[in-house]
């Protein structure tokens, strides 16, 4: 079901614009909106600010119906996030190729947060056959509680080299926190890393697309 732009004062392909512009390069809102206005597009940065939290949520819906499979060898990971200056943690986890498997932001790194965030990847994905992770006792204590739980046979892997996978791919999402210097909200930070990481899976070619479309515009077919 195609996104509704109705009863925006700008038209569909502008919200776009300013929307896969902020969640794909390292700019700030102030920054886009210069862009913009070099463009002939007179939008404050507020407006940038609401476009994101309102349609990133309908585009990651969107993404969801049409995201690639994938693997059932999963590498799991957290890295950090700034909210309010404090640093919250990112969960993340790719298969063996490097395919985003899913991502859990949450104000604690503890076995109930990694629990959530295997629950979650689990349930969008299905159970993964094995995960490896570093020597965090909270990861290993999730994945033990998720077999208990579910009747489940996940092996954990403790294998150093194979997680840097994972670790090399928090990379291209904090490239893109950085310039950010830290979310006023949690909620925003949810909703602004989402549009980050379907970018990022746009470009690893995780969207099931018709035709050799480049990643600007899979991203805003996702609206069609």
């Amino acid at each position: 079901m195609a996104i509704e732009f109705k009863g925006s004062h700008f038209e569909r392909d502008v919200i776009l614009w300013g929307v896969r512009w902020y969640v794909v390069y390292p700019l700030s809102y102030r920054q886009i909106e210069e862009m913009m206005q070099e463009r002939g597009v007179e939008v404050d940065h507020s407006t940038l600010h609401r476009w994101v939290l309102k349609y990133v949520p309908k585009l990651e819906k969107a993404f969801l119906t049409r995201k690639r499979p994938v693997g059932g060898s999963w590498r799991m990971d957290e890295t950090y996030v700034r909210i309010k200056g404090v640093w919250k943690y990112l969960y993340r986890a790719v298969d063996k190729a490097g395919a985003t498997v899913d991502f859990f932001l949450t104000a604690r790194r503890d076995r109930k947060a990694a629990l959530r965030f295997l629950r979650k990847g689990a349930g969008r994905h299905g159970v993964p056959q094995k995960v490896t992770i570093d020597k965090s006792g909270a990861n290993t204590a999730a994945i033990e509680s998720y077999n208990i739980e579910y009747d489940a046979t996940i092996e954990i892997r403790r294998i150093k080299f194979l997680n840097n996978i994972v670790e090399q791919d928090h990379r291209a999402i904090k490239r893109m926190t950085r310039p950010m210097l830290g979310f006023k909200s949690f909620w925003s930070a949810r909703i602004t890393l989402a549009g980050i990481e379907i970018m990022h899976m746009i470009r690893k070619g995780q969207l099931h697309s018709t035709g050799k479309l480049r990643p600007a515009q899979q991203f805003y077919s996702l609206a069609e």
